[in-house]
């Protein structure tokens, strides 16, 4: 059986919660109300207006014809953007287009690694409903099966489908790994790119970018843009210059990418990991200088997409799908957990015309990104796929409106685990570990680095963000009573994969 297949009732916990979900299911369904216009409805629910309604509006379909540009700036926490407070200048171009578009400064992924995270913004729902939830559906040596949306998930259409039924000229321009096209990526486009190397840069897909841009001016185009430039396992093309490492740092480590992959692996293995405050610095300080040269390889990207004269017609979303962590819960890399520093990502949108900044700090999701598009469009979703978007159009928060709520992550990560979370608007975060029973309550704002778990001194509110938490999974077919949660391997890295010994 699949390990994303539900059981028969194994792993059911209290009753109480279970007749919580009787009682709460009809308010739970609430949140699965489909649109036919992706996110027309926008402000309703959000603002709860006619006036949100009318300012949402106001922005629904205003970009009819444009082009769209989706950046993915793999791996990029958002505490490490200069414009979203870090302290070291790192990102000038990002904060550039921030300067003239929409910052939002509250953008929760769904996930916290790429191939979850990355699909969400394709298929507008959560990783559960696509399951893309690992790099194999199936691993059970010899047999094992690659994950595939089409395979997993025939029902649903992509973006880059929809768009392209739409008249747009579709390509994607990627560093493989996450996103490789073998998952289910290319579906809808006309042109999907994905570097040989495992972890490609910017700095490759960029070139074919423009080349295909430029063979395609003439058309209307949305173009998914993608490096893994600031990723782990990503080293610059000719090695590192140590431009921010403390000058008296005694290189007990090099930056390498095997460094980093054992690192990862012996925080999985044990736990944690133990560094040196100088090493943690060290490796955010290489951070940092991947961060600074992925932004300068952007910045040519713009120059020379300016130069095609395409800029007073596009449309800019910049967006991560996902953190990554250095010893901020003594682990590194991504994946394992669901903590902000995995989670908590930029998004830019940055509009034709604009040229003054607006911010925006409500808290939304990655879930939002495809029905932002598709209305700023004025593109409607197939009438077949009309209940499949779960997230809501941005266009009431670009007028102004409140659109905060609460949100939601989850991550099976390559078997190891098995974390369902929400992070509520007024600052509560909950995070369920499924295959152990573990309840995590923080409270972000006293304690923002999500260092003291409170769900026994806070009882009541734990209880209370686990049922909603529950019945919201439940609203969109996924009954996390309903199955058992059992640990396995499912690897993302060769290194990891059991090797299969020939039969003689």
């Amino acid at each position: 059986m699949s390990p994303y297949d539900e059981d028969d009732g194994a792993g059911v916990k209290s009753m109480d919660r279970r007749e919580f979900l009787k009682l709460t299911a009809a308010g739970a369904g609430a949140v699965a109300v489909s649109m036919a216009l992706g996110g027309c409805m926008a402000g309703k629910g959000l603002a709860g207006s006619a006036k949100a309604d009318a300012a949402a509006a106001a922005f629904s379909g205003k970009y009819k014809d444009h082009n769209v540009v989706l950046v993915s700036f793999d791996a990029l926490q958002a505490a490490h953007v200069h414009t979203m407070g870090y302290g070291r200048n790192v990102t000038p171009t990002i904060d550039a287009m921030a300067r003239r578009g929409y910052k939002f400064t509250t953008n929760i992924s769904v996930s916290s690694w790429t191939v979850p995270a990355s699909m969400t913004w394709f298929t507008g729902n959560y990783p559960s409903e696509h399951r893309l939830l690992n790099k194999f559906s199936v691993y059970d040596p010899p047999h094992t099966v690659i994950a595939n949306l089409k395979k997993l998930s025939p029902e649903l259409v992509t973006l880059a489908e929809v768009l392209k039924a739409n008249g747009y000229a579709t390509g994607g321009f990627t560093g493989n790994a996450g996103v490789n096209g073998i998952f289910g990526y290319d579906q809808g486009f006309d042109t999907y790119f994905y570097e040989m190397g495992k972890f490609g840069s910017m700095g490759t897909s960029i070139p074919k970018a423009l080349d295909w841009i430029k063979a395609n001016r003439d058309n209307k185009m949305f173009v998914f843009l993608h490096g893994y430039d600031a990723h782990g396992q990503s080293i610059p093309v000719g090695g590192y210059d140590y431009r921010y490492v403390d000058k008296g740092y005694d290189r007990r480590f090099t930056g390498s990418a095997k460094e980093q992959e054992a690192l990862r692996e012996e925080g999985l293995a044990k736990g944690r990991v133990y560094l040196r405050d100088e090493d943690v610095r060290f490796w955010r300080a290489i951070y940092d200088e991947k961060i600074s040269r992925v932004d300068a390889m952007f910045a040519h990207f713009l120059e020379e997409y300016d130069k095609l004269g395409l800029t007073g017609k596009t449309l800019f979303v910049l967006t991560s799908d996902h953190g990554t962590e250095f010893y901020e819960h003594h682990r590194f890399d991504h994946g394992y957990t669901l903590f902000d520093e995995l989670i908590h990502t930029p998004l830019i949108v940055s509009l034709p015309g604009q040229q003054d900044a607006r911010i925006v700090s409500d808290q939304i999701s990655s879930v939002d990104v495809m029905p932002t598009i598709l209305d700023l469009l004025g593109v409607r979703m197939p009438e077949r796929a009309a209940g499949q978007l779960r997230g809501l159009s941005l266009a009431a928060a670009m007028a102004g409106q409140p659109v905060a709520r609460d949100v939601y992550s989850e991550t099976d990560y390559r078997l190891y685990t098995f974390k369902r979370s929400i992070r509520t608007k007024d600052g509560w975060k909950f995070i369920a570990t499924m295959e152990n029973g573990q309840r995590e309550l923080y409270n972000l704002n006293s304690d923002p680095g999500e260092l003291q778990n409170v769900a026994e001194a806070e009882p009541r509110i734990a209880y209370e963000l686990e049922q909603k938490l529950y019945g919201k999974f439940k609203s969109i077919g996924h009954d996390l009573n309903g199955r058992s949660w059992v640990t396995g391997l499912s690897p993302v890295y060769d290194s990891q994969a059991i090797p299969v010994v020939p039969k003689k």
